[in-house]
């Protein structure tokens, strides 16, 4: 006789398992399915952000991006930062004890008064002291044997069985910070083997950095295959060691400047012995370096650099204790950022920065709250931000649900059309070639471009100067009266006919090039591909068929534009910009500098622009402090530059970030390289919230599950009757 309860058993089994899954689910199982961090961690002082790309150099020298300031902000400590909190952007002491003024002295040496004319002063003297105690992160580097030698000198390929960052040495050291540790990262911008970015342009500032670029070329020479130079071997006049807590920097003539450069990452300290420890061939194999595992004395140090996972820094146990700002601007108190004034910094112990190449999983996250704070790609503008009838940013019913905060800025940096001065149509500086750029910047209508493509993040500029330095102004005072008239107290663009009558008179009446009877046709160069960015060439050739020009669109890679820039094989050109390295407007008028033309002098110039008159100016105002004169010399660049246009202004760019509501002390600051040391988290209420949005909504689930007991009930019911059938007729049988 069949077994009829274990075969029909072995059927209901799947049911009953159905039956207690549901149960489960019904009965409200809790917790965050989707957290991508480990639950312990999900009330501690930890700090979540991104980055796209890996950091191609953490070396202090080297770095130049943006993306790798947020490491090298948080690590390195230049003698001097920016405020937090004020604005205009203030210089403050960051490891210095005061910010410095310069000795002038002339042709022999002697003292002169502080306001001496700049072409009596052949030097220019900054004397920095810093604040003793100050002391490096714990680093191999710094460890020491008994005798008091380096205790990992000279590893070999043995010694690092096992190790994979610095942090894996059994031994850690510290040692407080030099003078000569500063001199020594002034003498690494003239290394070759460094090859630093701004050594050109520091070489014609900072006396004998060329010269000693060339010894250290030669010694180079002379070094056996695998050696390193010893930069403490060599001393040179422009950067000299007082004593331990004192060292000076020379300059050619006067270049106030000098300051701002000061506060960035280039002059911060690097050991000597970090550089000797980094040289061993053992580590290079390895690839822990000063480009991978930086060494500061800031709040932070990186303790993991997995370029395909994620990048950690952790708070400096040995970091000197700077405190939050005591004072703002007006407004911050109410806003609630001055509620730490004078805690010691810096409140948050960690920081995971996560990689995320593709922004819609970043943004999804932000939302989820496991990241603490984001920007606005254009995917998601629509769903974070309204624009009110007045052009002003809000947030969404949803954002505000979350709790969100906005804060917007205008960063020190501009977008601008550039024309070719060396080209024989838009170029020029005489008649013909600067009406047809003055027609050309009034009928490009940036106040439609900025909603058109930027969601609004933008404000139409009328000169190459941001808001927020010295020399911007506002209202009719900074108005470009080539491009606009003031009329009932605001600014308004002159119309198309005003163009068009710009056009005739530069020789295109209609648009027409006598030369061949047709429409003029010019070209315009381009880095942006994509459907996104041809959308943006449409746009751009209605506005010069207005003015009946034929606009031909040469679009290209991003190494081909820059190419085609540096050979002066323009006409035309879009896409390109500049972001203030420091916040004085020599930083953005520089960029029309006849000198620095880029065909014919490799620099930043990239329209070609040469106007003698521009040039005096120019080289007048870089060496005055900020005052009445300075700004009137300004005003007289800036009507020269808007005559002759060749920039059409475009526009300054307005950051958007939002932020939740458990992080404290955010104000954006467009020249800060790393904010994360001011930054508070509200762990407690993270985890709440976390918990809030992410709960498993199951009861779908559990449904479903229902549905397919009811389903499979029926099946059963009929299954059942046929057994027992089958065993009555067996049993008769």
């Amino acid at each position: 006789m069949p077994d009829v309860r274990r075969r029909f058993g072995s059927l209901a089994a799947p049911c009953r398992l159905i039956i207690v899954l549901l149960l489960c689910l019904l009965g409200g199982c809790d917790g965050a399915w989707n957290n991508p961090y480990p639950e312990a961690e999900s009330e501690n002082d930890i700090y979540y952000s991104s980055f796209r790309e890996s950091p191609r150099h953490l070396d202090p020298a080297r770095s130049y991006a943006t993306d790798e300031a947020s490491f090298t902000g948080a690590i390195y400590e230049p003698p001097l930062q920016y405020h937090y909190l004020k604005r205009p952007y203030t210089l403050i002491p960051a490891t210095a004890t005061e910010v410095p003024e310069p000795q002038l002295l002339d042709a022999d040496d002697n003292p002169l008064p502080d306001d001496a004319p700049a072409d009596q002063v052949a030097t220019s003297v900054y004397t920095i002291e810093l604040q003793p105690g100050i002391r490096y992160q714990p680093h191999p580097a710094f460890a020491q044997n008994d005798d008091g030698n380096p205790r990992y000198d000279d590893l070999t390929k043995a010694d690092m069985a096992g190790i994979a960052s610095p942090a894996d040495f059994e031994h850690q050291g510290t040692r407080e910070l030099h003078a000569r540790d500063y001199v020594h990262e002034i003498k690494r911008l003239a290394s070759p083997e460094v090859n630093s970015p701004i050594f050109g342009l520091m070489s014609s500032h900072i006396v004998g950095l060329a010269d000693l670029r060339e010894r250290l070329e030669a010694a180079r020479k002379q070094l056996e295959p695998g050696e390193s130079l010893d930069l403490t071997a060599f001393d040179f006049e422009g950067a000299q060691v007082i004593d331990d807590h004192t060292y000076e920097i020379r300059v050619d003539g006067v270049y106030p400047q000098l300051r701002y450069w000061l506060a960035l990452a280039f002059f911060a300290p690097v050991a000597p012995e970090v550089t000797r420890f980094y040289d061993q061939p053992a580590l290079k194999t390895r690839n822990i370096t000063l480009d991978t595992f930086p060494v500061g004395t800031g709040a932070y140090m990186l303790t993991e650099n997995n370029p395909n996972r994620r990048m950690v820094l952790e708070a400096n146990p040995n970091f000197h204790g700077q405190r939050y700002p005591r004072e703002g601007e007006d407004g911050d108190r109410a806003a609630g950022l001055l509620a730490d004034a004078g805690k010691p910094l810096p409140f948050i112990k960690r920081a995971v920065y996560s990689l995320e190449k593709e922004s819609i999983p970043y943004w999804n996250k932000f939302l989820q709250g496991y990241y603490d704070t984001s920007g606005i790609s254009d995917d998601a503008f629509g769903q974070a931000i309204r624009i009110d009838e007045e052009g002003n940013p809000n947030l969404t019913q949803t954002m505000r649900e979350h709790g969100m905060d906005l804060a917007t800025t205008v960063l020190p940096g501009i977008y601008y059309l550039g024309f070719n001065m060396n080209d024989n149509v838009v170029g020029g500086r005489d008649e013909s070639g600067r009406k047809l750029r003055q027609a050309i910047s009034i009928a490009l209508d940036m106040e439609n471009y900025i909603p058109l493509f930027l969601n609004g993040r933008g404000i139409v500029a009328q000169g190459p100067i941001p808001p927020g330095l010295f020399g911007y102004e506002e209202g009719k005072a900074g108005m470009n009266p080539v491009v606009y008239d003031w009329k009932d107290g605001e600014r308004v663009r002159k119309s198309i006919d005003t163009a068009r009558e710009l056009l005739a008179e530069a020789g295109y009446p209609n648009g027409i090039d006598p030369d061949t009877g047709q429409s003029l046709l010019v070209n315009i160069d381009t880095p942006a591909t994509g459907p996104e960015f041809k959308t943006q060439m449409d746009w751009m050739r209605q506005q010069f068929d207005e003015l009946g020009i034929q606009l031909v669109v040469r679009a290209t890679t991003w190494p081909r534009f820059q190419q085609k820039i540096a050979e002066g094989n323009t006409q035309i050109y879009f896409g390109s910009g500049w972001m203030a390295d420091y916040p004085d407007p020599e930083n953005f008028l520089s960029q029309l500098y006849g000198p620095n033309g880029t065909a014919e002098h490799s620099g930043s110039n990239y329209a070609n622009y040469d106007n003698p008159e521009y040039d005096r100016l120019f080289r007048d105002m870089r060496n005055m402090e900020n005052g009445p004169e300075r700004q009137a010399v300004i005003d007289r660049m800036l009507a020269i530059v808007r005559r002759d246009a060749p920039w059409s202004w475009g526009f300054f760019p307005r950051q958007y970030a939002l932020y939740h509501q458990w992080l404290h002390n955010t104000k954006p600051n467009g020249m800060l390289q790393s904010s994360l040391k001011y930054l508070r988290l509200d762990t407690t209420q993270r985890a709440e919230k976390r918990r809030e949005w992410n709960n498993p909504v199951l009861w779908p689930v559990g449904l479903g599950l229902l549905f397919l007991v009811v389903a499979l009930a029926p099946g059963l019911w009929i299954y059942r009757r046929r057994e027992r059938r089958a065993v009555r007729q067996t049993g008769h049988s």
